[in-house]
């Protein structure tokens, strides 16, 4: 009886959760796969013949652009962020944890402000290379960044720190015995790396690369804004749409997941070829001194260096905030500050509006994560049922897809009335920007509670059903509380994502419900870069207090939180 009485509520729990998930996951990707085969003469393959036939080199160079572009953005933040998690993890020396610290700075730049930072402070009328031209009395500037270079440059400053943080994580796990072991038995530095230290950072380098490579693949604003001429995919998909060759746009998008979606299953093949556990006691990995006084100087003014690099981007945000539009324009530097952007963002109802819908948009989305994503991970972790697999993996397509494909999903969805637009278009209207943010962090909420629920014994649960408490009232009382940090740090992270979200909102926004990252593009194309720079500066600090508090109130960390 009991058990029968727990299959049918765990039925119950599961219906919602895959009404949610084959409406707003499952049933969009289909509907972009089938309109993708639509022509002239009807259902054909046509499209993807097109695309790969040798007239159309505009597409199959966006495709190769991106797959290259993503290559290179995981090779070179790898090169950048493991060699830090190494020096701030094993290494003492002074200064250490304010530049490990500094060391995640970039994470609070949402894209579209860090390539905004990055055009002023190193394009060709950027501060930096003009800097540079004017103390050496130089007639052109000496460098700038555009096109596969600036996209990569950009790409390395914001990614490396999937790679810092995932690989720190690891490298604190990690049982010094083992090494040490390895050194007694005649093993020198390199082969101790490579034979012992380096399989068990494999699963953290897996993850990291297959988030640098997902994030580099949907890459929309440093392409958009550096390269114009330069295409991939993503961006071709946003001018199919433009142009209305709504079944080009959903064939791109289509190959676009299925470039990403292989690289995913790539990626965790190669993970699992080996088991990477430590049969080990898990002794805490400690740091050596520096004693060295020369070379323990040089890295404390490397480090001063990298500190000035990592927040240079940061301060020229603020500076530009600062500056009045209009008072900016032939100048090579500007010469007025004060705060008149932040009075008239807050004072003038129509600069006020975007931040005023960001905030509402991003707050109804995440109010949805936060119940979906802590009811599909007590369903995933704590519930056996068959197609559980299934469940799994169909919460995990969001994270796999680009945010572009996923925004010509719901165009394709819901631009008519269905069943599960409740018989109206959604397309176009207020609600399809807070339902894009929604099925997009979906995995956010997801995994940050999967984390916590997996460590939770369930006898605890138990005793308090023995007891005689309904589910309800055991899970609001006993389960919620527990879990709460984990579930704060992912919901927190999905409404600063959502707040900064570009590549979706860029696809679906109208006028009335434009968010902040279409306003700052806005403003920047009207030249009124201070105003785009206040948009920014709201961007970064909301990031910031959310990072503060999920570390400080929560006790979780960014890693963490992007685990």
């Amino acid at each position: 009886m009991l058990k029968n009485r727990d299959t049918r509520f765990t039925i119950l729990l599961l219906i919602p959760v895959l009404l949610v998930l084959v409406a707003y996951v499952l049933y969009p990707s289909i509907r972009t796969f089938i309109e993708s085969l639509q022509t002239e003469r009807g259902a054909s393959l046509a499209n993807y013949l097109d695309f790969f036939s040798q007239e159309s080199k505009t597409n199959l160079q966006a495709l190769w652009n991106s797959v290259y572009i993503s290559i290179l953005s995981v090779l070179v933040s790898a090169l950048i962020g493991i060699p830090l998690a190494f020096i701030f993890n094993r290494y003492d020396f002074p200064g250490r944890g304010f530049f490990s610290s500094a060391a995640i700075m970039p994470i609070v730049l949402p894209s579209l402000v860090g390539v905004m930072a990055f055009m002023f402070l190193y394009g060709e009328t950027g501060l930096i290379p003009n800097l540079i031209k004017d103390l050496f009395g130089l007639e052109k500037v000496p460098f700038k960044i555009g096109g596969v270079s600036g996209i990569l440059v950009v790409h390395a400053y914001t990614m490396y720190v999937y790679f810092y943080m995932t690989v720190s994580s690891a490298i604190n796990k990690i049982d010094p015995s083992l090494e040490e072991a390895a050194y007694n038995l005649g093993a020198n530095r390199f082969k101790v790396f490579w034979k012992v230290t380096f399989p068990l950072l494999t699963p953290a380098i897996v993850a990291a690369s297959l988030l640098v490579f997902m994030i580099s693949m949907a890459s929309f604003s440093a392409p958009f804004l550096l390269a114009g001429g330069y295409r991939v995919l993503s961006l071709q998909i946003y001018f199919s749409k433009l142009n209305g060759d709504m079944e080009v746009a959903a064939t791109q998008s289509v190959i676009l997941s299925i470039v990403s979606i292989a690289f995913l299953l790539f990626m965790r093949w190669y993970q699992n070829r080996k088991d990477y556990r430590m049969a080990t006691k898990g002794i805490g990995a400690h740091r050596s001194e520096v004693k060295n006084p020369v070379m323990k100087w040089i890295m404390v003014l490397l480090g001063i260096i990298g500190v000035i690099i990592l927040l240079l981007p940061h301060f020229t945000i603020l500076l530009l905030s600062l500056v009045p539009d209009g008072t900016w324009t032939w100048q090579i530097y500007p010469s007025v500050f004060n705060f008149e952007n932040y009075r008239l963002l807050l004072q003038d109802p129509n600069i006020f509006k975007p931040l005023k819908n960001s905030l509402i948009l991003a707050f109804i989305a995440t109010a949805g994560n936060l119940v979906f994503g802590v009811l599909t991970s007590y369903l995933l972790v704590k519930r056996k049922f068959i197609g559980k697999n299934f469940v799994d993996i169909l919460v995990m397509i969001p994270w796999a897809l680009p945010a572009t494909v996923i925004g010509m999903n719901l165009i394709f969805a819901f631009n008519e009335p269905n069943i599960f637009s409740f018989g109206n278009i959604l397309v176009g209207t207020f609600w399809i920007l807070p339902l894009a943010y929604f099925v997009r962090h979906i995995p956010l909420v997801v995994r940050s509670t999967n984390a916590v629920l997996e460590q939770l014994d369930d006898s605890i649960e138990e005793a308090s059903r023995n007891l005689g408490a309904r589910w309800f009232y055991t899970f609001r009382r006993v389960i919620l509380p527990i879990i709460m940090p984990g579930v704060l740090s992912g919901t927190l992270l999905a409404f600063v994502e959502s707040v900064g979200e570009f590549p979706t909102s860029v696809l679906l926004y109208t006028i009335s419900n434009r968010p902040i990252s279409i306003e700052i593009m806005n403003q920047l194309r009207m030249f009124n870069m201070g105003q785009a720079a206040a948009y920014g500066m709201i961007q970064i600090a909301l990031i910031a207090i959310v990072l503060f508090i999920s570390n400080k109130v929560f006790g979780v960390k960014a890693e963490q939180s992007l685990s």
